[in-house]
């Protein structure tokens, strides 16, 4: 890391910055026009590089449960999508010390395929003591690239109910296996939160949604969801914030199971401890809300 970047830190980038970063993100803006407008911010010394290299993810900071992650089974499996894209890679991963698995978890990852925030997600899960399924929906097209901007490129050129069904093809997968009692969650960010979403309202069966930062399900067929939701938000996160209002208004009408967190200060994303948007306190709170949900829901 440079010494510019040394100077870099959460506090001193303007709220503006991570705004401006999460519109890039999510292909609300082309990468010349965040350039230009992130250069405003390159003073005091710091050239527009660092910030760039600041904001983006560093996943040498992934595997930060190496240790614990030994204790697991990790196998890359594929299977079948009939209605989606076909073959689909994915991550298995497997509590292999657990006398007695505590349930299946499905998780959907963000808009650029599954990196290794997400595979450490689903290790995690595995850690906790439930049986995980991490599908790479960029499969049909080679599958996830090495760096989350090709990612998002590639994942621009599917159709997102296509992958939608490819990942309900991941959750007939799990349900199935053998060390599976039959009830599975989905736990989602991002991208992946609206597929949790989406996967409640049309999968009956579905034993737990857990949404992080999601878009949400068509109000018109909140009626449909049986799944209980937990659902995570962040309080600067504008863009997601600005639909859930309604959503919870259809969810009470039709008296639907949920719970819901808005995390004070947190930005969108603030659960990968991949990038400065990491907000540890809301990230474990949440993490520690989301496993006491599964352990009471897949039983």
């Amino acid at each position: 890391m440079s010494s510019e970047e040394n100077k870099l830190n959460k506090e001193k980038i303007p709220q503006e910055v991570f705004d401006l970063y999460d519109d890039y993100v999510h292909d609300r803006m082309e990468r010349r026009d965040f350039l230009q407008k992130i250069s405003v911010y390159a003073v005091g010394g710091l050239t527009l590089p660092s910030i760039i290299n600041f904001l983006m993810p560093n996943y040498d900071k992934s595997k930060k449960e190496e240790l614990d992650y030994r204790s697991i089974l990790i196998e890359k499996i594929k299977y079948h999508s009939t209605k989606g894209g076909g073959w689909i890679n994915a991550l298995k991963c497997i509590p292999s010390k657990s006398k007695k698995i505590k349930g299946c978890v499905l998780v959907a990852h963000e808009n650029r395929g599954l990196n290794p925030y997400i595979e450490d997600v689903a290790k995690s899960l595995a850690v906790a003591g439930f049986m995980s399924l991490a599908p790479d929906a960029l499969s049909p097209l080679g599958g996830y690239p090495g760096n989350d901007d090709e990612g998002r490129a590639l994942q621009s050129k599917r159709d997102k109910f296509e992958i939608l069904e490819d990942f309900k093809a991941g959750y007939d997968y799990l349900r199935t296996q053998a060390n599976c009692n039959g009830k599975v969650g989905v736990v989602g960010f991002c991208f992946g939160g609206w597929i949790s979403n989406m996967m409640a309202v049309q999968i009956n069966e579905l034993a737990a949604a857990v949404p992080y930062y999601g878009g949400q399900a068509p109000i018109e067929e909140v009626h449909k969801i049986k799944a209980p939701l937990l659902l995570h938000f962040a309080e600067l996160d504008t863009r997601v914030n600005e639909g859930w209002p309604a959503y919870e208004k259809a969810l009470q009408e039709h008296q639907k199971p949920y719970t819901a967190y808005i995390y004070p200060k947190a930005n969108h994303g603030f659960h990968n401890h991949t990038t400065p948007r990491y907000d540890p306190a809301a990230a474990e709170l949440s993490w520690k809300r989301t496993l006491k949900f599964f352990k009471a829901n897949l039983k």
